[in-house]
């Protein structure tokens, strides 16, 4: 069976509708207060742990750390059997099979989004990471939040291009990372960068054998040959082989691997750690082709999300 398992359509089961409405729709506010107090303690290392990772102080652009480290203390709080009065009714809700969710996607059709699904509820742990002035905490049902999953590379791209500022193109230069990484994205400041590395969309394009990723490659435009020329300069070595045509052979990889066995998680992984030596670039605004000089390295921001 394949690594690459499709991820789970977004919805609310009948058990865990009912689940929610038992348990923490009387206690909404108290499962505010629980969160915002697991919130406070995360804030409290994750200070002192990001700190100079970006270029703004935390907590700005540290929505996936936030998430991932308080679905970590919610799945501690529930294998724990008692404690403060406040974690009563959570820990009821997950006693009696409650599940919660690592949610990656977009919200309000506006900019790519973390958050949890905590049975029919939609709780953004790091609502204040783009504006501080914003509270730490949004609790909504799931079907009010205005949040839904990436459909393909397509609803990804034009996403990217609103929220980023960025053009989106095919990955015909680096024909093995196509397959994974279909996409290349150029931001309104010259900086580009293959997408994406969050496990949603790696689960997405490399599910179905890999006819999404297929699909983009197909149909997508070609980057502008200054892009393609930078990124076969300062690709890692194991992708600098000549391409007569990139499409085609991007294309093709996606064929052959669905014609052969499904990729494990050893290829997955491989993959992934030839993405993470490929740099970001940035193309100075007056050259055709970057020199050595224009070009800025640095591991890939594209942070690593959990599905």
């Amino acid at each position: 069976m394949s690594f690459l398992i499709p991820p789970p359509p977004l919805r609310v089961s009948r058990e865990q509708a009912a689940l929610t409405k038992r348990f923490l729709t009387p206690a909404l506010d108290r499962l505010h207060s629980l969160l915002l107090r697991l919130r406070q303690g995360v804030d409290a290392y994750l200070t002192a742990e990001l700190a100079g990772r970006y270029t703004q102080p935390y907590p700005y652009g540290c929505c996936l750390e936030i998430t991932n480290a308080m679905a970590e203390q919610l799945q501690a709080l529930a294998a724990r059997r008692d404690g403060p009065a406040e974690e009563r009714a959570l820990r009821a809700f997950f006693r009696h099979g409650g599940e919660v969710r690592i949610l990656w996607g977009v919200l309000r059709e506006q900019f790519f989004q973390n958050a949890l699904q905590i049975g029919g509820l939609y709780v953004d742990v790091s609502n204040d990471t783009v504006d501080v002035r914003k509270p730490k905490i949004q609790i909504l049902p799931l079907e009010e939040s205005g949040f839904a999953l990436v459909r393909d590379a397509f609803d990804f791209a034009t996403i990217a291009e609103r929220y980023w500022q960025a053009r989106v193109y095919a990955n015909s230069v680096l024909p093995e990372l196509a397959p994974l990484y279909p996409m290349i994205a150029v931001d309104r400041h010259g900086v580009v960068q293959i997408q994406s590395n969050a496990a949603y969309m790696l689960r997405l394009l490399g599910g179905e054998g890999f006819r999404l990723a297929e699909a983009w490659l197909a149909e997508a435009p070609a980057a502008p040959e200054a892009v393609m020329a930078a990124l076969r300069e300062h690709a890692p070595a194991e992708l600098r082989r000549a391409t007569s045509s990139g499409t085609a052979e991007a294309v093709d990889e996606c064929r052959r691997l669905r014609a052969g066995d499904p990729p494990d998680a050893a290829w997955v992984m491989a993959m992934r750690g030839v993405f993470q030596k490929t740099p970001m670039i940035r193309l100075a605004a007056t050259e055709a082709k970057p020199s050595r000089e224009t070009v800025v390295y640095s591991q890939a921001l594209m942070s690593v999300a959990a599905a």
